[in-house]
């Protein structure tokens, strides 16, 4: 039954799906990738609008998708006032920053590309809003991060571009690390994941031992992501990105999202001294600092940054109080910072785009040439400084109303006096980016002569300054929108009314002080700015170079002598410390006593266990001899097949065989290109050292398997038997374990194998391209070839039995949710056929007739693995839960269709194609060694002399 909560989780995903869109979409044309990259916005935002009603009487919409309930993990989101009105933010803006870029972006600038990071952007920061499960929007969290690297460092051409990104990314992922013990530390005392019931939980939270942990490791997250002292250096920084992405992230989403984090958190963390002291400390120093070096950047942008740094600094200052005025007070200032921040923003870049500079002494007189920018950040920078009638005046005036009213350490005015002070620097650069780059003459040196720009560049920040004065002289209209977002971080009922006039009061005469200091610190600029640029003062750019480079200085010297390179080296001591602290445990716990009697051993079972001892004995002793040793490997892999076959174990034993075949069929054929035989390069004394390690490790184990075979225990063995028919829908328990009850493993491993493969392949192309494609191609190999490489009686026999093999492998497939089988087992099969045609046909003959590409086969298998498991969801299962069904078609009996089918489909493909990929490696450096080929079988012609006899074939 369709309900409005469902509607959350579309309204999340819907950015994912349409960043898929812009990269194919640009080839329609830019107007063409814009649109399209607007209409899931577009969609987001009209299925909120459909909510807010809900919302704004108090309704709180839920949605879950379960995906593993005993772990606290699910798909959790729910809409609260608070939860709106930042989406509203970050769809509304979105849109108006698509309009504008479509503009603001050079022909050269590839704008697929562009519209895609926004979107991940946009819909990682619409998980962080609608998020209800804090392990959820820990993953948005961190999504943020990463999409917004990708951002930042959009023009990949500017050093300074890629350093910002690469900044941003350290700091905030730094951050994002703390803020997941935080979190996890939080679920642990509530016993819940769910954010909802965090917050109700805020008196428990609070009485814990592990309160105060737990706020300053969330902190740490929220002040890193809003660039909070001493963190702040990082935002500035990222201003080489385009003013699109600076309008975006720094005005409505990114360095928001740990204001958001503070207000959400709000319930359960604030009303403490440690909150207060820590939260509001460091904003006011923010919101002072901020505000003092933005007087005197040059650079639009800076200037516009530092502000950023500056009013999140406020908002953090009145979250960090801990009253209810104060919430709303910074809901309000949000709202206000939003509409004039961005539209400043956007009015940087269009003088930038038009002008082709960003420093403020290179400009002015901008007035006459750009009437409509400059009306256009005229308004916004007045908002920004507070003056009255515009919204900026407002929540100034409720911010220093709280400031004035705030005792710190028994200090009733000191909050207040640097609020003011804060206040007082705004009101300077605000005048300063009005008067500096309006006013004034025009002048004649411009780096390009400026005209205001098309309507599609200011359409967008002219419609925040109609919000901006239309909230100034009406601010009634926020009354509503600010109740419901501070109610929901209260979590009290509150009245919000705002006015132009209280009154003569403290925060007036305040306002009017930072007002007319704001005008003298502009009359004064000059000197104060000669005086700024003489006194020395810490870069927190080059500290932040010079710590990062000390902590890169002393991991290298510790990986350097950790990790030598010797493989040997890390198996001696992972092995040998591991089984000292198995056998440390083992002695020092109890096993209990011996419960199982030992079975009687068959003679033919005894002889086979002493013939692999032999075998293993035998790869020990002929190790340095290649090819003996891995004829060997064979043997042993076909007697453990065998043990698993007299263990009754048919599955593990097919899987082993075929395994077994197609490793050493890969080994055979890149032993071609190894030495036949592997030099002495350990002394004896490591032999005996590795000899005695591997003995005491072999011993180990075989005495933990004794002492579990011989005793009782229970494992989930029994839940899977009696649960594989009636939960799984297969009388095969092992693969339904595969593909069901640990499907998600199942999915983790053929991932892994497909980027095995792919690593592979990249690097046999990085062989190919280096010195050792040199020396293959320079190397003689012609006295190793035989004269009759691919033989008529194998070349017949293997195309005769490529059609069989296929319908076996076809046959196990289809069998394997009831009988031994499966997709794992059946890719192998083919793999194993088609790698019998590549060894008798030949590479080039095998290759060209290949249809399809290996790398889009292991792609084509995760993509079906993955969505037969979010499939689940659509019928509200868990993630990966297997749906069957009997049906019956006459004359054909009655037969089971299982959704795991699917999944092994998926399973299948990415074998088969993993295997196939590094085969096709292998393919490419026999023939750039100047491997023969032959069109044809049997091309060899005895009565012919041997160097006519060999047909060669140039290979690109």
């Amino acid at each position: 039954m369709f309900s409005e909560s469902s509607l959350l989780p579309i309204i999340a995903i819907l950015p994912f799906l349409g960043a898929l869109v812009p990269g194919v979409m640009i080839r329609a044309g830019r107007t063409a990738c814009a649109s399209f990259a607007a209409v899931p916005t577009i969609l987001a935002l009209v299925l909120l609008g459909s909510l807010a009603p809900g919302v704004m009487d108090g309704t709180v919409y839920t949605a879950e998708l379960t995906w593993m309930p005993q772990l606290g993990l699910e798909a959790a989101f729910f809409l609260d006032g608070l939860g709106l009105l930042f989406a509203g933010m970050i769809l509304g803006v979105g849109l108006l920053i698509t309009l504008y870029a479509r503009f603001y972006l050079s022909g050269e600038d590839p704008m697929g590309q562009f519209y895609t990071y926004l979107l991940l952007f946009q819909g990682a920061m619409l998980g962080i809003v609608l998020s209800d499960n804090i392990l959820l929007l820990l993953v948005f969290w961190e999504l943020t991060s990463l999409s917004s690297f990708l951002l930042i460092g959009y023009w990949k051409h500017l050093p300074e571009g890629r350093q910002g990104a690469r900044m941003a990314l350290t700091v905030t992922g730094a951050g994002g690390l703390a803020m997941i013990g935080g979190m996890l530390i939080l679920g642990n005392i509530v016993g819940s994941y769910n954010l909802t019931d965090i917050l109700a939980a805020g008196e428990q939270i609070k009485a814990s031992d592990w309160y105060t942990p737990a706020v300053l490791l969330i902190l740490l997250g929220a002040f890193t992501k809003s660039a909070q002292f001493p963190f702040h250096f990082w935002l500035p920084h990222a201003m080489a990105a385009p003013t699109p992405v600076s309008a975006y992230l720094h005005s409505a989403t990114m360095v928001k999202a740990g204001v958001f984090l503070m207000a959400r958190m709000w319930p359960a963390l604030a009303g403490t001294d440690l909150w207060f002291y820590t939260v509001a400390t460091v904003g006011l120093i923010t919101m002072v600092l901020g505000a003092v070096i933005a007087l005197f950047k040059d650079d639009l942008k800076a200037l516009l940054a530092f502000s950023t740094v500056s009013h999140l600094g406020l908002l953090t200052m009145l979250l960090g109080f801990g009253t209810a005025e104060a919430a709303i007070a910074a809901v309000f200032h949000i709202i206000n910072h939003l509409t004039f921040k961005a539209a400043l923003f956007m009015t940087a870049g269009i003088i930038d785009h038009e002008t082709h500079t960003r420093d403020i002494k290179r400009l002015g007189g901008l007035a006459k040439l750009m009437p409509i920018t400059a009306t256009i950040g005229t308004i916004a920078a007045l908002s920004m400084a507070g003056i009255p009638l515009f919204n900026g005046f407002l929540s100034k005036e409720a911010m220093l109303y709280e400031a004035a009213h705030t005792t710190w350490y028994e200090n009733p005015w000191i909050v207040g006096a640097l609020s003011t002070l804060g206040a007082l620097f705004s009101v300077a650069y605000s005048l300063r980016f009005i008067f500096h780059t309006f006013g004034g003459k025009v002048r004649d040196d411009y780096p390009s002569h400026p005209h205001d720009p098309p309507l599609g560049l200011w359409a967008s920040p002219a419609i925040l300054c109609v919000l901006v004065v239309a909230i100034g002289v009406a601010p009634f209209l926020a009354d509503d929108v600010v109740r419901m977002a501070a109610q929901a971080v209260t979590g009290e009922d509150l009245e919000v009314h705002f006015a132009i006039w209280h009154g003569v009061n403290t925060a007036l005469l305040m306002s009017i002080a930072a007002i007319v200091g704001g005008a003298i610190l502009l009359a004064l600029h000059r000197p104060l700015d000669r005086a700024w640029l003489a006194t020395p003062r810490p870069e927190a750019k080059v500290i932040f170079d010079s710590v990062l480079g000390g902590i890169v200085s002393v991991m290298r010297s510790l990986t350097t002598g950790l990790h030598n390179g010797a493989i040997t080296r890390y198996l001696a001591v992972f092995v040998a410390v591991t089984t000292a602290v198995g056998v440390s445990a083992y002695f020092s716990g109890d096993a209990g006593p011996q419960t199982r009697e030992l079975l009687p051993v068959p003679p033919v079972v005894f002889i086979g266990w002493v013939l692999l001892m032999a075998a293993v004995v035998m790869v020990v002793m002929f190790h340095r001899t290649r090819f003996r040793a891995l004829v060997v490997i064979g043997i042993i892999g076909l007697m453990i097949s065998g043990g698993f076959i007299y263990l009754s174990a048919p599955d593990l034993a097919l899987t082993q065989i075929s395994v077994e075949t197609v490793t050493i069929l890969l080994l055979l054929l890149a032993l071609h290109f190894l030495p036949k035989e592997t030099h002495a390069e350990s002394s004896p004394l490591r032999r005996g050292s590795d000899a005695t390690i591997a003995i005491v490790a072999g011993l180990a184990v075989a005495g933990l398997a004794f002492a579990f075979m011989t005793r009782d225990f229970s494992t989930i063995s029994d839940f899977h038997l009696a649960n594989a028919k009636s939960g799984g829908g297969g009388t095969n328990v092992v693969n339904v374990i595969l593909v069901d009850f640990r499907g998600y493993d199942t999915y983790g491993e053929i991932i892994v194998l497909g980027i095995a493969g792919l690593a592979i392949f990249a690097l046999m192309e990085t062989l190919l391209n280096g010195p050792a494609g040199r020396r293959l191609r320079n190397a003689d190999l012609s006295a190793d070839r035989s004269m009759d490489r691919h033989p008529l009686m194998m070349v017949v026999a293997t195309r005769l039995m490529l059609p069989i093999a296929m319908m076996v492998g076809i046959y196990i497939f289809l069998r394997g949710h009831n009988e031994p089988g499966g997709g794992f087992v059946a890719g192998l099969v083919f793999s194993i056929a088609l790698l019998m045609q590549y060894m008798a046909s030949g590479f080039a003959w095998t290759t060209r007739r290949q249809k399809i590409e290996y790398h889009g086969m292991i792609g084509a298998g995760v993509l079906i693995a993955g969505l037969t498991g979010i499939g689940s969801w659509m019928a509200s299962r868990p993630f990966m839960t297997t749906s069957y069904g009997y049906f019956h078609f006459p004359p054909i009996e009655e037969f089971e269709l299982a959704t795991a089918m699917l999944f092994d489909l998926g399973v299948f493909l990415c074998v088969l194609g993993s295997v196939m990929l590094m085969l096709y490696g292998l393919s490419r450096l026999a023939r750039h060694a100047g491997e023969t080929v032959n069109e044809e079988p049997m091309e060899y012609d005895p009565s012919r002399s041997p160097d006519a006899a060999v047909v060669t074939e140039e290979v690109r």
